[in-house]
């Protein structure tokens, strides 16, 4: 079976192609095959016939011989069927998003899916979404170039639980390294792909940028994925990409300037906020790394001030120290 949109719009013109398909070469459908294939209850194909009849004037009938479903009129047509501006618009709005994977193979797959759902629809709608092409946007990250064999390699691996060998470069190694890992999850994050792990030779789960993979394949190696790992309670403590080991307490002093742009976002599941007198703010939060904090931090310039821990007070420092020092002369 394959998963398909629960919408009934896609439902109804799933089940008027079944009858004609049906009618074409004498092999009728019913609400059981089609709930089958639908992965929906008989229940429902039930009532979506019932309004196809009731609602839509559709000449169905039930022919017991063939255990199926038939249209008395063949030259029935489906009228057109009205499609909310807010479920065009998501529509329209998805498929932008989906610009954003360009750099992977799964943009081309992806791309044709929307368009056989485009396909299938009805000739006529009551509402036009052309206008969206050139009033909304959407601005990416800067993508990196992904191979479509180590794509492909990551995919099948994720699908079988193999064990991929790769050869990996880290950003300062002086060469690539040779690795096994055995893929537990993909995720995206800031136009990068990152592949979730556990490393053979640093035995450990560990976080690898797909780009930087220079060559993968598939070994014959399987594996048993860990029964208590979540990539939702695995990245639960984390701050941007990359996880650690540690517990981190930060407090981030934020002044009144900058305030309001941290109020309006979640920057971690653990955050608090506390509010100041003069409309400055603190922001409190446990990480389980320094690393991408540090980042994000310098990112804020002089209206931002860690409070704790004194060790990334220490690297803030050091990290600005050795920036003026580029602009000493």
């Amino acid at each position: 079976m394959i998963q398909k949109d629960k919408t009934q719009l896609l439902r109804l013109i799933f089940i008027d192609k079944k009858i004609r398909e049906g009618m074409r070469f004498g092999n009728y459908a019913n609400c059981s095959s089609m709930a089958f294939e639908y992965e929906v209850s008989s229940k429902s194909i039930m009532r979506d016939i019932d309004y196809l009849k009731n609602q839509c004037d559709a000449p169905i009938a039930y022919d017991p011989r063939k255990k199926g479903y038939f249209y008395t009129e063949e030259t029935y047509q489906m009228p057109a069927i009205n499609i909310s501006t807010s479920d065009l618009f998501a529509i329209a709005i998805a498929q932008k998003v989906l610009q954003q994977h360009e750099n992977t193979p799964i943009y081309t797959k992806l791309t044709n899916v929307f368009k056989r759902i485009e396909d299938s629809l009805p000739d006529k709608v009551s509402i036009h979404p052309g206008w969206i092409d050139n009033r909304i946007s959407i601005i990416q990250h800067q993508k990196t170039t992904i191979h479509t064999q180590i794509w492909s390699t990551i995919a099948e691996a994720l699908q079988q639980n193999r064990t991929i060998s790769m050869r990996y470069q880290k950003p300062q190694a002086a060469a690539p390294q040779n690795r096994q890992v055995d893929p537990y999850h993909l995720v995206n994050y800031q136009g990068e792909w990152y592949l979730i792990g556990h490393c053979h030779s640093r035995k450990k789960i560990l976080t690898f940028a797909v780009s930087r993979i220079e060559h993968a394949a598939t070994t014959t190696k399987t594996f048993a994925p860990p029964s208590d790992f979540d990539y939702s309670n695995y990245s639960a403590s984390r701050f941007g990409i990359f996880s650690g080991t540690g517990s981190f307490q930060i407090e981030i002093y934020f002044d009144k300037k900058h305030a309001p742009y941290i109020r309006e976002r979640q920057w971690h599941p653990s955050q608090e906020i506390q509010p100041n007198d003069d409309g400055s703010i603190v922001l409190s939060m446990t990480t389980s790394h320094l690393f991408d904090v540090q980042q994000w931090i310098l990112s804020w310039g002089s209206g931002a001030k860690v409070l704790k821990p004194e060790i990334l007070r220490k690297e803030i420092r050091e990290e600005l120290e050795k920036s003026l020092e580029q602009y000493a002369d």
